[in-house]
């Protein structure tokens, strides 16, 4: 009898921990796709949990594929889930300069309406999972000539209502926030919106922005002084605004920043630059050489890399194994839902950023 209940004892603890370990390892890998039907084949898609497709657009008030080309690559998502069941493919609307229409269209409950009823129809149509609203920014200056409004604020929440009540419950609804804290206090009425949605997409990077006449680390995880933004800042702050940690997925950059004219003085960080166009991170590896002139530094207090080249005075801030790494281990400590980044196709086919974020999720 005795040894009847030892063995029952042993196979609750093994099938607890078997529960416990799944449990452990539910970390979403949520991939922004700007890329068409056949790119996406080449990438390790087995090792992702939600593509978003980037981007659809508001026309005449309704949710519009912008192209054919844009439906046969939502088409071909889709189709994928055949082989990876658990692949969830949701459609963003909006993007940088793709929400221009969003503060007049969502002003009011018909246009609200409106759109959630297009958004019904387009779903249903490509038998997409969910719905990744990208509108930047509710409430404040977005992108310059934007329309923006106070009123914006409620509106979202309302937007959410209405998108939830006609969409239902198994609907995937999430949307992309600001990593920024003007954003976090005065873009959304977070205790209102986080029961509305699936999970809330931190854009924890780009926080050191292409308008900044200063570098600095546009990604890191953790901030470096009081007035830094960061990745750990901005989950902190929902946190303790009520936001469920499982909601919450935050945001890693396939690219980087640039500044030139940048003087040697702490190795470019926080110096006075030029902003211009950065690098892929499948580039990285014959861009940011020693024989191009690049050094690369770590921050250890902001677990992010950056690379200063003496010759030419100019400076780079990104992403990259290591930092994806820590930002994903993060995750898992903290126990949020996930982390996202922007975009697949910056990615290497192989070996690259995804499967970084794959080996931390997977480890023990």
């Amino acid at each position: 009898m005795k040894q009847i209940s030892l063995i029952a004892l042993l196979f609750i603890c093994l099938i607890s921990t078997n529960i416990f370990a799944q449990k452990n390892k539910k970390l979403d890998i949520i991939a922004y796709y700007t890329g068409d039907s056949k790119l996406i084949d080449e990438y390790e898609v087995n090792k992702l949990d939600q593509i978003i497709f980037s981007f659809c657009h508001l026309k005449d008030g309704k949710l519009s594929v912008d192209s054919p080309k844009d439906s046969i690559t939502i088409k071909h998502l889709v189709s994928l889930k055949a082989k990876n069941p658990k692949l969830k493919i949701v459609l963003s609307l909006g993007g940088w300069g793709g929400c221009e229409p969003c503060s007049d269209a969502f002003s009011t409950a018909d246009g609200r309406l409106k759109f959630a009823k297009s958004v019904k129809e387009v779903s249903d149509y490509f038998k997409v999972d969910g719905l990744d609203l990208d509108w930047e920014y509710p409430a404040i200056e977005g992108l310059p000539g934007h329309l923006y409004q106070a009123v914006d604020k409620p509106n979202f929440t309302e937007l959410l209502k209405i998108l939830r009540s006609t969409l239902g419950k198994k609907y995937e609804l999430s949307f992309a926030a600001g990593g920024f804290q003007k954003y976090l206090d005065e873009s959304i009425d977070w205790k209102a919106v986080s029961p509305l949605v699936n999970r809330i997409n931190i854009m924890s990077y780009d926080l050191v922005n292409g308008y900044s006449k200063v570098t600095g680390h546009h990604t890191p995880l953790y901030s470096t002084n009081p007035k830094e933004e960061s990745t750990d800042r901005a989950v902190e702050f929902l946190l303790k605004a009520g936001v469920p940690a499982e909601k919450l997925v935050i945001g890693g950059a396939f690219y980087t920043r640039q500044w030139k004219n940048v003087e040697n003085i702490n190795n470019g960080l926080y110096q006075a630059g030029e902003h211009f166009q950065g690098a892929d991170f499948k580039n990285y590896a014959t861009t940011y050489t020693e024989a191009n002139g690049w050094k690369y530094f770590w921050d250890d207090k902001a677990k992010a890399p950056y690379w200063y080249n003496e010759g030419t005075k100019t400076f780079a801030t990104s992403d990259d194994i290591k930092s994806i790494k820590a930002k994903t281990e993060y995750v898992k400590s903290k126990k949020l839902g996930g982390i996202m980044f922007w975009e697949l196709t910056l990615d290497s086919f192989r070996d690259g950023m995804v499967n970084a974020i794959y080996e931390v999720k997977t480890s023990k």
